[in-house]
């Protein structure tokens, strides 16, 4: 149990420096598309390469879950792509907040297309974490200016487009493997970045004559390649319930890496802010546990 606690928990705090990876990113003159595409590509390969390495048995396209998972690599394809972009708009440590939506949205989809009515608990922890939200997302501190609406725009529809792939994912490429599935999860968002960002950087020289690829390297390690393998091997130790309640130390992780890394001011009423959504996101899978 308490192996599969410390790897989903590795997993989640993967997830949560990203934001931090990315702003740092922006800093040094990268572009969103530049990014999101080096960490696609590389994320892409590694796993394949792991796939080739394990020996277990390959399947294309041809296969229906395999063809799923890659229509389904598009969400998370999205989700990099709106999420990444948020953070350009508004602060890393806002960015996330807005990202981690996704665990009442998830309600409300399972809700509407499995018929899976929320229980009064579940109910009751959306009302917190919506309250929370609005805590750490530092509306009601002294001096507070205004966020831009386009971050707030894109961090939502970042939690919306995560939302749709919670929700399927768990459905879908159970006979796959977790690194066969996830592959083909990559390859397709691969697809669909490449397809709205083509990779000019690989014939301009910026790829080589700068630091781009170096940066592919993190951003695919801790988004792409750690977490689907740290979560797929934690999970089934830890429980779906006790998991999602791991996985969000995903928020106060990517608080902390951009307040230490990005000197991101965050004030008492956004730490409670945290504390709230965090103990909401508890006492709703605590209750799905039970």
């Amino acid at each position: 149990m308490w192996k599969g606690i410390l790897l989903v928990l590795l997993g989640a705090c993967s997830f949560g420096i990203l934001s931090t990876i990315v702003k740092s990113g922006y800093q040094e003159g990268y572009t969103l598309g530049e990014l999101c595409s080096v960490q696609a590509g590389f994320g892409m390969v590694a796993l394949w390469i792991i796939q080739l390495i394990s020996g277990r048995k390959m399947v294309g396209l041809t296969n229906k879950e395999a063809r799923t998972c890659f229509i389904l690599g598009s969400s998370t394809g999205l989700v990099s792509i709106t999420y990444y972009q948020s953070v350009q708009y508004i602060p890393a440590s806002v960015a996330i907040i807005l990202l981690m939506q996704f665990t009442w949205m998830s309600m409300l989809a399972e809700w509407v297309i499995y018929k899976k009515r929320p229980s009064p608990v579940q109910w009751l922890a959306v009302f917190f974490i919506l309250g929370g939200t609005l805590l750490a997302g530092g509306v009601f501190n002294a001096g507070h200016t205004e966020l831009n609406w386009k971050g707030i725009g894109f961090g939502l529809l970042a939690a919306m487009c995560y939302t749709v792939f919670i929700v399927v994912s768990g459905r879908i490429g159970a006979s796959l493997g977790p690194v066969l599935k996830s592959a083909w999860i990559v390859t397709g968002a691969f697809v669909l970045i490449t397809l709205i960002f083509p990779p000019l950087y690989l014939f301009n020289g910026r790829f080589t004559g700068t630091s781009l690829w170096i940066w592919g390297i993190p951003l695919a390690l801790f988004g792409t390649v750690l977490p689907p393998f740290l979560f797929s091997k934690g999970m089934p130790q830890t429980g779906v319930s006790l998991g999602a309640i791991l996985s969000a130390a995903e928020l106060p992780v990517a608080m902390l890496a951009a307040t230490i890394f990005l000197h991101e001011a965050v004030s008492p009423l956004q730490i409670l802010g945290v504390a709230i959504i965090l103990s909401a996101i508890a006492m709703a899978n605590l209750k799905r546990r039970k």
